[in-house]
């Protein structure tokens, strides 16, 4: 029981290429299991954290690993995009949100291990709303995209209207000003060792 967390974390982690595969192949059908693949490896990371505060199962190796299985699902997802459609998820917005993401990751490691006191800001968690919300609809529609039903040609509509496109840019743009401003308000962090 102890190490459920972590094992959590570890499922997290395999089940992104599970997600990756379903998520490629032809049928609609099974496009959609890998979303819910998808969705099941996010509640993951709900259902680890939960039992690692409620359970006092916290170690230094699942604070490493939880954040780690969190950013290879999410980029998993991203990375998704641009092979949907390029012009309306370009590459370079995605090496963007990529690379915010690890930067602030690694950071925020090197501050625990610094002890540190880590500041957050609401910036924070709506980059994470607006990204998962903006994944989830982009992978949706992407699933759907050559749909004849009826109640889902809509899709086709939707991305051939650019919306998705100014959707991905003004999530890279909350990535970026998040990064920035963690940046900002914990900067005492890069004068620590020349105090």
């Amino acid at each position: 029981m102890h190490y459920l967390p972590n094992i959590l974390s570890f499922l997290r982690i395999l089940l992104v290429p599970i997600f990756l595969w379903l998520y490629f192949q032809p049928d609609m059908l099974i496009r959609f299991l890998g979303i819910l693949v998808f969705i099941l490896a996010a509640l993951t990371d709900l259902l680890d954290g939960y039992i690692a505060r409620k359970k006092g199962f916290q170690t230094p190796f699942g604070a490493f690993l939880d954040p780690l299985a969190d950013k290879i699902l999410t980029f998993s997802g991203f990375f998704c995009l641009p092979f949907i459609d390029p012009e309306l998820y370009p590459w370079w917005a995605v090496w963007t949100i990529v690379t915010r993401d690890i930067v602030i990751t690694l950071l925020r490691i090197y501050a625990k291990k610094q002890r540190v006191p880590i500041y957050t800001r609401a910036s924070a968690k709506w980059k994470t709303f607006t990204q998962m919300t903006f994944l989830y609809v982009a992978l949706i529609l992407g699933a759907t995209i050559d749909s004849v039903h009826p109640l889902l040609m809509f899709s086709g509509a939707i991305m051939s209207s650019w919306l998705m496109y100014y959707a991905m840019v003004t999530v890279t743009i909350i990535t970026v000003y998040s990064g920035l401003e963690y940046l900002v308000v914990n900067r005492a962090l890069f004068y620590r060792n020349h105090t």
